[in-house]
Formats: structure tokens, sequence, C-alpha cells
């Protein structure tokens, strides 16, 4: 999996910072996820090809979080796109959107099909032969979900030595990977261990921003690979964190902690402070393995 960052800073745009949107690459697809003001230049000045875009997850109705998608839409149009485009977020977006295609007089030439939320369980909202994409409630002042996004076990490695060892022909190959043992003509049964290895792990992403401290999300998010969870304010403003319900850097890492993450990544900072690096070191009071996210950067993860 490879994230990239693009915004990751709360409330309103600024000339050097830019708010939440992000873009998930796995198994072939590039997932985007969130889509603050100035989503599209953002993609642009990261070079993320706009037709690579086929699945956009919108975590709430708040502007800072989805104000960008009406014109990444209009865009798409005048772009000439064909592919489909498939949006998931909260019942709402496709009455809003659509309103402003429609006011507009420009609906889209390509087909675009609204998945809308309301479920205060996780459900699961996407699934393919690689991967699914289940919701994660949280608790911000509207409805909001995050996301997580798992990579599915996949075929088993060929060990080459071993196949050749027994002289399998190529055409038993991919019923190999795909875990069955091999009958040889003269009856004896070549166990599919011994002719191939286990497959990489499966990878996981957690995106979970705007949320008060919450850790009833701790059993749906156990053990990912990586965690993004919001962290507005410092412990300082712990009592602001409460009235807005957002999360503080240290409650963002106790989550990442009873959950038993390998990373977590911070971000949704509030520009009232002087460093970001402030977040990164009061969370490090609670959990190891913490990063920052900012815009433009990215990290890869196995």
């Amino acid at each position: 999996m490879k994230l990239t960052i693009l915004g990751c800073y709360a409330a309103t745009p600024r000339t050097l910072t830019n708010p939440t949107s992000q873009v998930l690459e796995v198994k072939n697809h590039m997932f985007l996820i969130d889509c603050g003001e100035g989503t599209q230049v953002q993609l642009r000045k990261h070079k993320i090809k706009f037709s690579r875009i086929n699945h956009i997850f919108i975590s709430h109705l708040h502007g800072d979080h989805f104000f960008g998608l009406p014109g990444l839409v209009s865009t798409f149009r005048l772009l000439g796109r064909e592919k489909e485009l498939n949006i998931y977020g909260p019942k709402g977006i496709k009455e809003a959107i659509t309103m402003l295609l429609k006011l507009g007089d420009s609906w889209t030439n390509y087909p675009l099909r609204f998945h809308e939320l309301s479920s205060g369980e996780s459900e699961l909202v996407y699934e393919d032969d690689k991967i699914t994409v289940h919701t994660i409630p949280l608790d911000h002042r509207i409805y909001t979900n995050g996301f997580l996004f798992k990579e599915k076990l996949g075929e088993r490695k060929l060990n080459i030595e071993a196949v050749r060892y027994y002289e399998i022909d190529k055409a038993y190959y991919n019923n190999i990977k795909r875990g069955r043992d091999i009958v040889t003509e003269i009856g004896e049964i070549i166990p599919n261990k011994a002719l191939t290895f286990d497959p990489p792990k499966p990878t996981s992403y957690a995106f979970c921003s705007d949320t008060a401290y919450k850790p009833e999300i701790v059993p749906i998010i156990k053990q990912v690979d990586c965690l993004y969870h919001e962290a507005t304010f410092l412990e300082s403003e712990t009592h602001l964190a409460k009235k807005t319900k957002h999360s503080t850097a240290i409650q963002a890492a106790i989550i990442a902690k009873e959950a038993s993450v390998n990373k977590l990544i911070l971000g949704h900072y509030s520009t009232r402070y002087p460093s970001i690096q402030l977040f990164k070191e009061e969370a490090s009071q609670v959990f190891d393995q913490v990063e920052l996210a900012d815009d433009g950067k990215s990290f890869e993860f196995i």
C-alpha cells in the first residue's frame, strides 16, 4: 500500500496547507479519501492521474472534507471521462452534488454512482477479489465514518525448485497457487506446502478523521498495519476537543496502543500551534510508532 497525503490540516485552506484529502494505492486501485478544497490542484501537483480514480470515499459533509468534490466531478467531465465513478458518503451527498450539476447544467457524460451511508454500525461498502472496505463509525458533530481498507489473502507463491524437482507440468501451476495438492501419475500425493511458499501477509489501513475520542472503534481497527487518526488539538486544549468533538494527539495514541496497530499517522492539525512536531512529541509519550502527516508526504507499508 502507498498513501499520499494531499491535505491534512483542519478547517480552512491556507497558502501552504490544505484541508483533508489523501490517495491510497493498493492492488492496482487508487482510492481517493475525502476531497477538501484544492484536491484536484494537489492531484496535479503530485502527478496523480485523474483517470485512475474510480472510487471516492467521503467521511462526512463538513466543507473541509468534501467541498473539492463538485469541482473534481466537473473536471472529470471536461476531461472526457467515460468510466463509471463511485462516490461513497453520508446520506445527502447525492443531493448536494447533483444540485450543483443541475444548476450549472453540467450533468456528467459518464456514469456517476452514489452509495449513501446512514448506518451507525460498521458495514461492508466495497469488495472485489482483492480488497474490502468497511466503514468505521466515528463520533463527530454530524454523521461521520472512517474507512478500513483490507487486502484479501493472495495466492500462494510457487516454489520453482520444488515443482521442477517433481517435474510438474506448467498446466497445473495455477491450481497449485490456489492451494491444491498434486496427484502424480502413480497416485502419489504431493502436498501443496511442499510446492509453495505462504503468500505475503495482507496489509490494512484505517482512516479515522474528525472524531471525538472513541474507544469503541478499537475492535474494528485491531492490529491494522497503519492507522491515520485525527489529532486536531494538543492536550492543553482537551476542553476544545471535547466541545468540538475532535481528538488530541494523546487520545489518538491511546487508540493506536489499545488497537495494537503497527503505525500511527497523525493529521487534521489545528493551525493554532507553531509546529506539528508538538503533536508527535505528545503522542510518543503513549505510543512508539508515530508519524506525522503533511501535505505531499507519502507513506508505504507492507
